[in-house]
């Protein structure tokens, strides 16, 4: 309408691009269109515009996480950009409720929470990746560490069976996120999957497993904090180990000294001080610990022996070409079991390559029967000879 109304009046383009600040080019397009531009091309359908019924339903659910819920439509078929998603998902942000929480307090014996870690440090002069457990007592604030060499269910079990007994005693349910060696499955809105072994571990102590909620990890936020704690306090005061058992014994000692008598920053009380209180409601031990062994099959080859990992062991000679169970303690101590599972061997773990472990008495008969052969007289193969 300006540029009509100064062309009205005389002006040239040169004169109504310079008063209007455009070029004069502009100025002549708009004469020509007579009026204002026209809306632009049509937009067109987004690769993400099918999964948006999706992505709004998992932040209805308080999943935020991006990668996570690109993770999710990738399942279902998206084969856009992450960069999309992203964009799609920013002016949402505004809306996310506030992450502040009441605090969920558990009262005396209810609940343990257990979680790991995992950090760089020295042992013997090498530098190693140490995983490391953490189990808080939920009302006490007290927790069990434990470092080891590798991060599978057996060492989770056992991280379990050593807190117990450092507690002396075990709490009504355990809180557990979401590790596979753990959960075989759970999805929001269904009913957990948990690990058979598991739970057969849970029935021994007699507590109730519980997993968090999916994508929602703060939920077990008194046991992830005392994660940093030992990475912040104890693998900085302790830089350098002897070996695997000079850092547990460091680590128990630490325990006892700065982590049991600290004022917890939460509760305002001295954590020993805290957990005398609750552990007259811990229910008792049982009388054994649970078997955290690695539990696999083998089969008896014909020369008496099976092998595990490596190297070959020796089993009673009746058992040849049978199917046997092999424990193996994570102290590295073998049982070999029969069908019936019994007992029948025992051996120290070997390093893999190494000779074979023989105990004579496993094949006393198949040596008995090798020299149990038919002797003849030396007369016999001279009288043969001469024959010839």
């Amino acid at each position: 309408m300006m540029i009509q109304e100064k062309q009205n009046q005389g002006r040239t383009l040169k004169d109504i691009a310079r008063e209007l600040g455009v070029h004069p080019r502009t100025v002549a397009r708009a004469l020509k269109r007579g009026g204002a531009p026209r809306a632009g091309w049509p937009k067109r359908g987004s690769q993400l515009d099918p999964f948006k019924p999706k992505i709004d339903q998992l932040l209805a659910d308080g999943v935020w996480n991006a990668v996570v819920i690109l993770r999710e439509i990738e399942a279902e078929g998206y084969r856009g950009a992450y960069s999309m998603l992203t964009e799609y998902i920013r002016p949402k942000r505004t809306l996310r409720p506030g992450r502040a929480t009441v605090r969920f307090e558990t009262e005396p014996g209810r609940q343990a929470q257990l979680d790991w870690g995992e950090i760089m440090t020295v042992i013997a002069g090498v530098e190693t990746k140490v995983y490391f457990s953490a189990v808080t007592l939920g009302y006490a604030r007290r927790f069990h560490a434990w470092a080891f060499d590798r991060l599978d269910a057996e060492h989770v079990y056992e991280s379990l069976v050593r807190a117990f007994s450092h507690f002396n005693g075990v709490t009504r349910e355990v809180l557990i996120d979401n590790p596979k060696a753990l959960v075989l499955q759970h999805r929001v809105g269904e009913a957990v999957v948990f690990n058979p072994r598991f739970l057969e571990l849970a029935a021994h102590y007699g507590f109730s497993p519980r997993a968090c909620r999916p994508y929602r990890a703060r939920t077990k936020g008194k046991d992830e904090r005392m994660v940093g704690y030992l990475k912040h306090h104890f693998f900085v005061r302790y830089r350098a180990f002897e070996s695997w058992a000079h850092l547990n014994q460091q680590l128990q000692a630490w325990l006892a000294q700065e982590a049991d008598a600290r004022v917890h920053g939460t509760v305002k009380e001295v954590v020993a001080e805290r957990f005398a209180r609750e552990a007259p409601h811990l229910k008792p031990l049982p009388p054994l610990a649970f078997d955290t062994s690695y539990h696999e099959r083998r089969i008896v080859a014909w020369d008496g022996y099976v092998e595990i990992r490596g190297a070959r062991y020796s089993v009673p000679d009746t058992l040849c070409g049978q199917a046997v169970t092999v424990h193996i303690s994570l102290n590295g101590q073998i049982h070999v079991l029969d069908a019936a599972e019994r007992r029948v061997a025992t051996h120290r773990q070997c390093r893999p390559g190494s000779e074979w472990v023989t105990v004579p008495a496993h094949h006393q008969r198949l040596w008995d029967e090798t020299l149990n052969v038919e002797r003849r007289d030396l007369a016999v193969y001279e009288e043969v000879v001469s024959w010839s």
